[in-house]
């Protein structure tokens, strides 16, 4: 026993001593996490490079740190000092002796640690100041890789499934050269310009903006932002964050907008990598046009040409004040498609949580003022969900409906469905419900909206059946409870996968049961999927279905591919997708109309973009 408690008492006796003679790059080590986590230090020597509101920021000597393109280990580190007391005798450029102890800090369990000093002591003052230069990213270091985050993540930070290590666990190795987090973590403290920036999204309402610099990235799209692509996910951007000087930084930067050079020091909060910096973004060119021209993709008003429009209108109820703009683009800039998927349409009183479930009111408000835009007069169907049953804002409930021009298409052999009917592939191929809902009993769909397949005919057609076509308005689980690309889990977690998964199998198999009756049938699918076509529930999706995806089918650039800005991504996540018969390039077209995502954020309308295709669905 006594031995025991001797070994005790010297280890605490160890972990209290403080370590001398160390250096910052010593400190931070050539992995995410510190080797001397929890100790204490002295004889600490550093420059301090930037100052704010609870600490500041140090840099090794160079006779301490022969830096070079390629170190594993950050010259910098930040000082925690909490109430600003610590660092409010000194200036940039001053060189300091202090004590203090290495600590790991997160706020979440899903994020990486920052390495710092707390509870820092004063040892000695180094007489004289020194300039204090930043480190110009790719020339003063390596570019940021450009592909993959972490060596972590089997190739693919979408793998399934997500969460299969963690950074803090593994506590692997930094390979800057290769990986994102590891470039990022390699600058973490220092003091860094970032020239020749460009704004890849809007910003969030704190004004933190993703940006990348003049060095060499991937995805980029004609607007200036990156396109998340498969086995992409642009590592190479960084996040702008909280100027330190207590400046703000703008709210209506767009994508695509170049900034002034941008200094600050690298950091890690909110479970991103980002560059806090010294003073607030400057825009000296805003991307033109602010918003793109309308489409020519118009209809013939027969069945050769009919055209679909696709749009999540983005918790649309009786008191949203979007109406006008909604309307706006669907006549303007969407043509007024023939027939339009809708999705995120909520009851006649909206948030309210009652037990009101019709959209009646709702849809004829969007329809009524389509019409006074001088757009058409549509019609509209939809299945109204089981109270508090599909997701979404509480008390809203949201559903999937269509618009379509009575003039033109109806409803074959009409026959709605209920909330609880599940839809059946009749011989013909015809529905049992039409509209109806599929599988709305399944647990696939708990707390997420169901699918609404509908069977149409073009009114004059020459051919009845010719005339008929299938289509399954989809919005499937959402992505919440997903973690950080810069998380501790890896690969990240996308959340809701598993439930998207099995969503994506069951309308699939709808959709395969009406083509096993006849291989011909004309079936349009469309929505917000919630999910990238390169990922496991819209693969599978395909494959199942026999659908094609129309971005391929009509050939769309792979980095124009975007309905969507989340983080630093350009995304996709608002698909169409055809069945062979009309997968036929020469007779098909389809565009993605960027309304919302190229303005800033206070003038979009909604926060995806609508999309338009013209299809024959003619024999």
């Amino acid at each position: 026993m006594l031995q025991l408690h001797h070994h005790l008492l010297t280890t605490l006796l160890t972990l209290l001593t403080p370590t001398t003679a160390l250096t910052i790059p010593q400190i931070n080590g050539p992995t995410f996490l510190s080797l001397y986590a929890n100790q204490p230090i002295k004889n600490l020597t550093g420059i301090i490079t930037a100052k704010g509101p609870n600490g500041l920021w140090l840099r090794a000597p160079a006779t301490h740190s022969p830096k070079t393109k390629t170190s594993t280990s950050s010259s910098g580190i930040y000082v925690f000092d909490g109430d600003g007391t610590f660092g409010s005798n000194f200036s940039v450029g001053n060189a300091i002796v202090l004590g203090g102890v290495v600590k790991e800090y997160r706020s979440s369990a899903d994020y990486l640690f920052l390495t710092e000093i707390t509870v820092p002591v004063l040892e000695r003052r180094v007489e004289g100041s020194e300039e204090v230069k930043p480190r110009v990213i790719g020339r003063d270091t390596l570019a940021p890789p450009t592909k993959w985050y972490s060596g972590l993540d089997g190739g693919d930070v979408f793998g399934v499934p997500g969460n299969v290590s963690l950074v803090s666990v593994v506590k692997p190795e930094l390979e800057p050269r290769k990986y994102g987090l590891d470039f990022w973590e390699s600058l973490s403290g220092e003091l860094v310009t970032v020239k020749g920036g460009t704004a890849v999204t809007k910003p969030n309402r704190y004004g933190d903006t993703w940006v990348v610099g003049d060095w060499k990235v991937t995805g980029r799209n004609a607007r200036g932002g990156l396109t998340m692509r498969d086995g992409d996910a642009n590592p190479e951007a960084i996040v702008i964050g909280s100027p330190l000087d207590g400046s703000k930084n703008p709210a209506d930067t767009k994508m695509g907008d170049r900034l002034e050079d941008i200094t600050g020091v690298v950091s890690y909060a909110f479970g991103f990598y980002r560059i806090l910096p010294t003073t607030a973004i400057t825009v000296v060119k805003s991307r033109e046009p602010v918003l793109p021209p309308p489409t020519k993709i118009v209809s013939s008003g027969k069945c050769d040409g009919i055209t679909f429009g696709d749009y999540n209108v983005e918790n649309l109820s009786p008191t949203s004040d979007h109406y006008d703009g909604l309307a706006e683009h669907i006549v303007e800039y969407m043509k007024s498609p023939d027939l339009v998927f809708i999705q995120e349409v909520q009851d006649d009183n909206g948030p309210t949580n009652d037990a009101v479930v019709s959209a009646n009111f709702t849809l004829s408000t969007l329809t009524a003022a389509i019409s006074a835009a001088g757009g058409p007069n549509y019609a509209f169907t939809d299945v109204v969900p089981v109270d508090d049953q599909d997701g979404g804002q509480p008390g809203g409930n949201i559903r999937v409906a269509y618009l379509y021009k009575p003039s033109l298409i109806r409803l074959y052999k009409p026959n709605p469905g209920g909330p609880l009917d599940e839809n059946e592939v009749l011989a013909g191929p015809t529905l049992k419900y039409n509209p109806g809902r599929i599988a709305p009993a399944n647990p696939a769909w708990t707390a997420s909206r169901k699918p609404l397949v509908a069977q149409w005919e073009v009114i004059g057609g020459k051919n009845k059946k010719a005339d008929v076509f299938f289509t399954v308005n989809v919005h499937f689980g959402s992505k919440g409870g997903s973690s950080s690309l810069h998380g501790d889990a890896r690969p990240p977690v996308n959340g809701g996968v598993d439930d998207r998964l099995e969503q994506s199998r069951l309308t699939a198999n709808f959709i395969r049961e009406i083509l096993s009756k006849d291989k011909k049938a004309r079936v349009i699918a469309a929505g917000d999927f919630n999910e990238f076509t390169f990922v496991q529930p819209l693969i599978e999706y395909a494959d199942i279905s026999g659908l094609k995806d129309l971005d391929e089918v009509v050939k769309i650039d792979e980095v124009e591919r975007y309905t969507y800005l989340f983080d630093m991504n350009a995304q996709q996540l608002d698909h169409m997708l055809v069945s062979p018969a009309l997968a036929k390039k020469s007779k098909a077209a389809y565009e993605h109309i960027h309304v919302n995502t190229w303005p800033a954020y206070d003038a979009q309308v909604s926060d995806h973009d609508p999309s338009v295709a013209r299809l024959d669905v003619c024999a």
